[in-house]
């Protein structure tokens, strides 16, 4: 099964970065649900909020100015956005830890929770890094 896995991804890879990047999203959607539906629980989805939020802040606040948000500024809106944008990632890993304690989901449902948001920060990665090329060609 994970040599399988590992071979699409990779045959994904020289196909083009948009299809491995849709395969990423997929999957933590994917992740997110079983998290979720295998454990009859649906309470996980609240971090679904936080991945909406998430962008929000660099969208309202950042413009089209990216690169201020990779160096250090003195700009108060740039700041503001790298601060709510912070407590948003923070939020999608923190909300599930504190279902976890609660009681209110399991183990099997946190390591999903956690795992699709990495899933998801691998993606973002990898969107910041294909956005960088400014190329949509083939590898």
């Amino acid at each position: 099964m994970m040599p399988d896995l590992l071979g699409d991804m990779w045959a994904c890879l020289r196909i083009g970065k948009l299809g491995f990047l849709a395969i990423l999203v997929s999957g933590g959607i994917v992740l997110q649900i079983l998290a979720c539906a295998l454990y009859n629980n649906w309470w996980p989805m609240l971090s679904v909020i936080m991945y909406v939020l998430l962008p929000m802040p660099l969208l309202f606040f950042a413009g089209s100015n990216r690169s201020s948000l990779l160096t250090e500024s003195d700009n108060g809106w740039v700041n503001a956005t790298k601060s709510l944008t912070g407590a948003s990632a923070i939020g999608s890993i923190a909300i599930p830890v504190i279902l976890k304690h609660a009681g209110v989901i399991g183990w099997g449902a946190l390591a999903m929770e956690l795992s699709s948001f990495f899933v998801f920060v691998i993606a973002i990665m990898c969107y910041i890094g294909l956005n960088d090329d400014d190329d949509y060609s083939m590898l």
